[in-house]
Formats: structure tokens, C-alpha cells, sequence
């Protein structure tokens, strides 16, 4: 999807201002909005790619005026509602009140740092499948708009650059934000000149490395 997440190169948003010594989180709600989302993605009904188009899936207004952990949350919203396990009058009283889906499991507090430290590997076997491309080959990625969830960001939007690895057979996770987590593709770095990307303005000696699937890419 072309959402309001997806700023590289675009104009008008104002400078990036770190805060020093920035502190993990800036009030207590953060955290538990963190831990959370966590706990409720290790129930097993949707995947890390769904929560995160979730995440970025809202209207511009809606998305830019939200902070990072208030977008989270209301991501998890959508995520709870869309897979039954709330009801929006749960939503609106903050307590249970309705016979909803049961977990599939449930994280103990004291598996969290086991299931963290272990995540949950995306690569696949390819079955024989072969790469398309190889190491130095030149590729074009296509001009895609879908109105679905896509990895591939819109400043490397039908650009030519040159692969540098291929990095293996994973989930694609265009069709996992969907809940298909079947769907895998080679997986490749595309290494572009930066004026390719951003024009005469950009350094003459930038390179921008870019991980994406093959269904991204084509022969140039």
C-alpha cells in the first residue's frame, strides 16, 4: 500500500531531531503498549508482517498525528477485532463481556525472553526453486501501487541497480500481511546509485542497499 509510513525522500516533514540519551520509553503506558503487542502477537493468529500493515494501514491524519506507541496500540486493535479475540463494546468498557475466540496459546511471563531470543525464522525451503538473478546481475524493480501491504518502498520504485547477494528463500510478506504465510520467494540486496534514487542533489559517492523479493524485481 502507498501509506503514510513510507517518507523516504518525500519533502515537508521537517528535520529528524534525536533526543540525547533518548530513554527506551517516555511514559509507563509505552511500555505496556509494547509488552502488549507482543504478548498478543505470540497467540498465534497473525503473523509479524499482518501486525505490521496493520500498523501502517490509516489514514494520514489518523497516522501523523498519532505517537509511535498510540499507533501500535491501535494497530492491535484492529489486529484483536479482525481475529475475534474482542468485541468493539469490549473495546469501549476496557473489560471482557463477550464470548470471543480463544487464544491459540499463551506467552508465560516466564518464556518471554526465550520466545524473544528464539523469534520466528522466516526462511523456507525452496524446493528446487532456483534464483531468477544472481550476484552482479542489472534489475529493474517494477512500478508497483498496489492497495495492498509491499516491502518495497516507493523512492526504489521502478529504479536499475545491480544485485549484490542473494540472501536466501523467505516468506513473502506482502501475502503474510494478508495471512498467507505459505507464499515464499527468492530474496535478494539491490545495491543502487544514490542519483538514481534521489536525483542530481544526491552525493556523488552514496550507494543505498535495498533488500527485496523477486516478484519485485525484472531483468533490465
Amino acid at each position: 500500500m502507498n501509506g503514510p509510513h513510507d517518507l523516504g525522500g518525500r519533502h515537508g516533514f521537517g528535520p529528524i531531531a534525536p533526543e540525547p540519551d533518548e530513554p527506551l520509553f517516555h511514559a509507563p503506558w509505552e511500555r505496556r503498549a509494547l509488552a502488549l503487542t507482543l504478548a498478543a502477537g505470540a497467540m498465534g493468529h497473525w503473523s509479524i508482517d499482518e501486525s505490521r500493515a496493520a500498523r501502517e494501514d490509516r489514514h494520514p491524519a489518523d497516522y501523523y498525528g498519532s505517537s509511535y506507541y498510540e499507533i501500535w496500540i491501535k494497530g492491535l486493535e484492529t489486529l484483536l477485532l479482525r481475529h475475534g479475540l474482542v468485541s468493539h463494546r469490549e473495546l469501549r468498557a476496557g473489560r471482557p463481556l463477550d464470548l470471543t475466540v480463544p487464544p491459540n496459546r499463551v506467552l508465560k511471563a516466564e518464556a518471554v525472553a526465550t520466545a524473544l531470543a528464539k523469534g520466528n525464522p522466516a526462511d523456507r525451503d525452496p524446493q528446487g526453486r532456483t534464483p531468477a538473478f544472481a550476484p552482479g546481475d542489472p534489475v529493474r524493480t517494477r512500478n508497483l501501487q498496489p492497495r495492498h501491504h509491499v516491502r518495497l518502498p516507493a523512492y526504489a520504485r521502478e529504479k536499475t541497480g545491480t544485485i549484490e547477494r542473494v540472501q536466501g528463500f523467505h516468506v513473502f510478506a506482502d501475502a503474510s500481511a494478508r495471512g498467507d504465510d505459505h507464499e515464499a520467494h527468492w530474496l535478494y540486496t539491490i545495491v543502487f546509485d544514490a542519483h538514481t534514487l534521489w536525483g542530481g542533489d544526491a552525493s556523488p559517492d552514496d550507494l543505498v542497499s535495498v533488500d527485496a523479493w523477486e516478484p519485485y524485481l525484472e531483468r533490465a
